[in-house]
């Protein structure tokens, strides 16, 4: 296997995740996130867990496919679930937490790689298949205590395994729904399994008040998605080792939890969101400049520290997803638009994969739309 087939396996998983996030979604609404979210694990685990016995291209492509499938819709599957608990206001920190213990897994990742890449079989080939059975079957596990362990709802948390009594007691359960629907009154419009039906979705593929951030969604992450998804065989290409390779890449996803947790809370504290998203336009257009001007005998550390600053680019994501909550103004729309909003973000990592050479005109385009939504 090559570059380019790497780059079309991660172009299938994009293409199908995209294609699973509203379907997911709105299976999601039908059977209640906490059900549907323990389901997609341990299934997605399953095939993660059997891309140690690739032998080939087809094994990879099809291990990609089937990935994209399951794991699409589970981070709306997410807010979703977490809408049902937290006020506007409280909701993008906690989505903050979610995307740095995505990041913080890619840290243990790296140091797992590390040691797994020194392994060898008896047939000689690597480690790694040791590494994808390891990661598959610690994802399988928490899947399995999720099923058990999340609850339906603020007043639905008594069971077996979370105590007969629940987490709360009648006044605190009282107080919890209150809040929320004080917050948002729309929240109390559908209960928590019932499906969007065809009717209902077209209502919401119509809200064009929601147009515009799907359009962020499709272009902001585009300047430093290149970076992100080759940074090893990037580094590689620069001379570093495997070993070397996976370590060097653990600066950059902690510079990003920084970044991800500083610009999620100047945001809410300064009640400004969408000028935050300049301000990350503008860090990554300042490092394309930088690294396309590089010269080609320049240090490879000085290459290394531009993309790791550009894969640490501020994280706007837990934001934006926020604000599609916060302006969805119904249950049904709030559903929909989360997965639309994530198929246009994973419209943008096909792009940013497949035209690199067009990260300065996406990133041009990206700063001026996020100008425009932010006026008065």
């Amino acid at each position: 296997m090559n570059t380019n087939d790497y780059n079309t396996g991660q172009t299938i998983f994009y293409l199908t995740f995209l294609f699973a996030e509203l379907p997911s979604q709105l299976l999601s609404k039908w059977f209640g996130p906490d059900r549907w979210i323990p389901i997609q694990m341990v299934s997605w685990s399953l095939v993660a867990a059997c891309q140690a016995f690739i032998k080939g291209k087809g094994g990879f492509f099809a291990t990609r496919a089937m990935l994209g499938l399951l794991e699409g819709g589970f981070i709306p599957d997410t807010i979703l679930f977490l809408s049902f608990w937290y006020k506007s206001k409280e909701l993008p920190i906690r989505l903050s937490y979610f995307w740095v213990t995505y990041e913080a897994t890619s840290i243990v990742s790296a140091f797992l790689a590390f040691g797994f890449l020194h392994i060898r079989m008896s047939d000689g080939t690597g480690g790694w298949r040791y590494l994808f059975a390891l990661e598959g079957l610690i994802t399988g596990l928490i899947g399995i205590v999720a099923a058990f362990w999340m609850p339906a709802s603020p007043t639905q948390t008594a069971g077996k395994f979370r105590g007969k009594d629940g987490w709360f007691n009648e006044h605190e359960e009282k107080i919890m729904v209150n809040r929320v629907l004080r917050d948002d009154p729309s929240k109390g419009g559908m209960h928590n399994r019932q499906p969007v039906t065809p009717k209902l979705l077209w209502q919401a593929l119509k809200d064009y008040d929601m147009w515009p951030i799907y359009i962020l969604g499709l272009s902001w992450c585009i300047p430093n998605t290149p970076a992100t998804s080759y940074i090893s065989l990037e580094l590689k290409s620069l001379g570093f080792s495997t070993f070397h390779t996976n370590l060097l890449t653990i600066p950059a996803y902690v510079i990003f939890i920084i970044n991800l947790l500083l610009w999620t809370w100047i945001s809410e504290r300064f009640n400004q969101r969408l000028l935050l998203g300049i301000g990350a336009e503008i860090w990554a257009l300042v490092l394309l400049i930088a690294l396309e001007l590089l010269p080609a005998d320049s240090s490879t550390w000085a290459r290394w520290i531009l993309l790791v600053l550009l894969i640490a680019m501020p994280y706007v994501h837990a934001i934006i997803v926020a604000i599609t909550s916060r302006n969805a103004g119904s249950v049904r729309t709030r559903t929909v638009a989360s997965a639309v909003y994530n198929m246009m973000v994973q419209a943008s990592n096909i792009i940013g994969n497949n035209v690199s050479p067009t990260c300065l005109f996406f990133w041009l385009g990206s700063l001026l739309l996020t100008i425009i939504s932010d006026l008065p």
